[in-house]
C-alpha cells in the first residue's frame, strides 16, 4: 500500500486549544506523525511525497476569500498593535434566523470571526504550509487511486472534516477527504465519503449539503454532550439537489465493537445502493477505547475487523487521515485498520 506524507505538515505545531472556556494543551500536535508512521512502516509500502498543490485545486471545496484568510492572516496579525501572540476571535458572524445578512469585515480580527468557527483551530505561522501539505497529501492520493492503485493511505496532518468552504474548526483548515472526494466526482466517479472519526464530520457534510453526486456518512458519538455540539443529527439528510445523501449514524458515548459494526453495516448498505465506484475513508482512529477524548470504546484488534467490513465493499479507496490522538496503540491501530482494508 502506497502512503502518501509531506514532512512541512510537522511545522504546525500549536500550543493550547480552548475547552470549556479554557487553554488546554492540544493533543492535535507533531509527534501523531511520528506514532502513525509507525504503523505505516510495520505495513511496509513505499512513502511517496505529493507535489504541490495549486489554489485552483484548493479552491475546488473551499472559498477562495477563505483560502486568502488562511495564507495571509498570521503576517497580517502580527501588524496589529497590542494584540495577542497568535489569531484569535473576540467577536464571531453569527447567522441565525431573523438577523439581517453579516457583512465581511475588511479587519483581520473581524475576519478570524469570520472564518475561524471555535477554539480549537489555532493559527501559527506555519498552519497554511503545513495545512496546504496536508492538502495536496489527500489530492495526491486521490490521483494514485485514479490512476489504479486499489487503495493508498494519505497521512494528513492537521486533520480536515471539521473544516467547511470557509470556516476553520476542531483542528481542522482544509478539508483533505472533501477535497479528495471533489477530486474523484470531479473525474466522472460515483463517490462515498465514510467518515469513522469520533467526532461528527460536520465539514465535510457542510460542504456537500447540496450535492447529489458525493454521498456522505458519518459514525459518531451523539453531538448533544459532544463536539460539534450543533451538527451530526439523524434528520440531517441533505438539502434540495443533495436530499437523501447525507447520512449520520450517531452513536452513545463509550460504544464497543458490536453496535458499532451494527452502525457501519448501515453506513456500508447505503453506500452499496447509491452504487459508488470509489469511497473516501475519513479515518479517525479517535475512537479507539485509549484515546484522548474518551467517546467510543474501539479495542486494537477491532480496528481490523472494521477495516475487514469496510473492505468486503471491494471498491477503489482512498484512506484520509482524520482524527486519532497521542496514545500507546495509536500506530498499531492505524496498523489494524489497514491491513483489515487489504485483506
Amino acid at each position: 500500500m502506497i502512503t502518501v506524507f509531506d514532512d512541512t505538515q510537522r511545522s504546525h505545531a500549536p500550543r493550547e486549544f480552548i475547552v470549556a472556556g479554557k487553554p488546554q494543551p492540544i493533543p492535535e500536535r507533531p509527534q501523531r506523525i511520528d506514532m502513525l508512521m509507525e504503523g505505516v512502516r510495520r505495513l511496509g509500502g513505499p512513502v511517496v511525497p505529493p507535489p504541490e498543490i495549486s489554489g485552483d485545486t484548493i479552491a475546488l471545496v473551499h472559498d477562495r476569500r477563505y483560502i486568502q484568510f488562511l495564507s495571509t492572516v498570521w503576517e497580517r496579525w502580527q501588524r496589529l498593535a497590542d494584540a495577542a501572540e497568535t489569531p484569535a476571535a473576540n467577536v464571531f458572524a453569527l447567522g441565525r434566523p431573523g438577523l439581517p445578512p453579516a457583512h465581511y469585515p475588511d479587519s483581520v480580527v473581524g475576519q478570524c470571526g469570520w472564518h475561524l468557527g471555535d477554539g480549537s483551530a489555532p493559527i501559527t505561522a506555519q498552519t497554511w504550509a503545513a495545512a496546504r501539505a496536508s492538502a495536496a497529501t489527500a489530492a495526491h492520493g486521490a490521483k494514485l487511486v485514479l490512476e489504479g492503485e486499489r487503495i493508498a493511505y494519505a497521512l494528513c496532518r492537521p486533520p480536515g472534516h471539521h473544516a467547511a468552504a470557509d470556516v476553520a474548526a476542531g483542528f481542522c483548515y482544509l478539508n483533505n477527504a472533501a477535497l479528495a472526494a471533489a477530486l474523484f466526482a470531479g473525474a466522472g466517479r460515483r463517490t462515498a465519503v465514510l467518515d469513522i472519526d469520533v467526532h461528527h464530520g460536520n465539514g465535510t457534510e457542510a460542504i456537500f449539503y447540496d450535492r447529489a453526486d458525493v454521498l456522505t456518512i458519518s459514525l459518531h458519538v451523539h453531538p448533544g454532550r459532544f463536539y460539534p455540539f450543533f451538527w451530526g443529527y439523524a434528520e440531517e439528510t441533505g438539502r434540495d439537489a443533495g436530499e437523501g445523501f447525507n447520512l449520520n449514524l450517531p452513536m452513545e458515548r463509550g460504544t464497543t465493537i458490536r453496535p458499532y459494526l451494527a452502525s457501519l453495516e448501515a453506513a456500508l448498505q447505503r453506500i452499496a445502493g447509491f452504487g459508488a465506484e470509489v469511497v473516501v475513508v475519513a479515518a479517525g482512529l479517535d475512537i479507539a477505547v485509549d484515546d484522548p477524548f474518551r467517546g467510543f470504546a474501539i479495542q486494537t484488534a477491532e480496528f481490523a475487523e472494521i477495516g475487514r467490513h469496510i473492505g468486503m465493499l471491494q471498491l477503489p479507496m482512498l484512506v484520509v487521515q482524520e482524527g486519532g490522538y497521542p496514545s500507546p496503540n495509536l500506530g498499531l491501530n492505524l496498523e489494524q485498520l489497514l491491513r483489515g482494508l487489504s485483506a
